[in-house]
């Protein structure tokens, strides 16, 4: 029993120093973005089925999130490199400049990432997907300010540089939950507008049902 422990725990130690080094991290970095960008959609998609809101599992749908993980976790992995780099220290005033850059630099475009990159996977217009980003955009950007200060104050200040991205998206699943709701949102239908002779034509039935009645006494 302790032979065949040690045996796995070699194992796991060969496979986490391949894993996380820099040969590979990138392809770790991706494997986990992609990943749990898909366990975040498979949980919202459960809700939504046991709520009524949807019939069945949409496999297309949980594959697109997957592909827009891999494009927000390679913005996620150089992203960190380069604060990391230009901002190696743990200081206070570091850790806060980061934690502003990230916020207004990064967040606003890895949600455009997203957007353009399921506008593109969903086969909309460059008109629909601007509509997109204009409706829904702001949702995302507003919660992120809710989550990401404080998660990124952690981050910076006592997470190792390469498992950094990890850390990001074990954070973020609930935040891609989140997201797989915001994005397939139904938008509210417009009310439907009535033509003048339809309105005139409910104006006529109205006023004859509450008309009085001729005294026939």
């Amino acid at each position: 029993m302790r032979i065949r422990y040690r045996n796995v725990q070699r194992t796991l130690s060969r496979w986490h120093s391949h894993a996380f080094s820099k040969k590979y991290l990138l392809f770790t970095n991706l494997g986990v973005s992609i990943g749990l960008s898909m366990l975040g959609d498979t949980f919202e998609q459960s809700y939504e089925r046991y709520t009524g809101q949807i019939q069945g599992w949409d496999r297309t749908r949980t594959l697109r999130m997957g592909i827009s993980g891999f494009t927000v976790g390679i913005v996620c992995h150089y992203w960190y490199q380069y604060l990391d780099y230009y901002y190696p220290k743990r200081s206070f005033s570091t850790v806060v400049r980061k934690i502003i850059l990230d916020q207004c630099i990064c967040s606003p475009f890895y949600i455009s990432i997203f957007f353009l990159t399921m506008g593109l996977l969903e086969d909309k217009s460059w008109e629909e997907v601007m509509e997109e980003i204009h409706d829904k955009a702001w949702t995302l950007y507003k919660a992120e300010w809710t989550v990401w200060p404080i998660a990124q104050m952690i981050n910076f200040f006592f997470v190792a540089p390469k498992y950094r991205v990890l850390y990001d998206n074990s954070v973020s699943l609930g935040y891609d939950v989140f997201t797989s709701r915001v994005k397939y949102a139904k938008k509210p239908e417009p009310p439907k507008k009535v033509s003048g002779a339809r309105a005139l034509d409910l104006y006529n039935v109205y006023s004859n049902q509450n008309s009085p009645r001729p005294n026939t006494t």
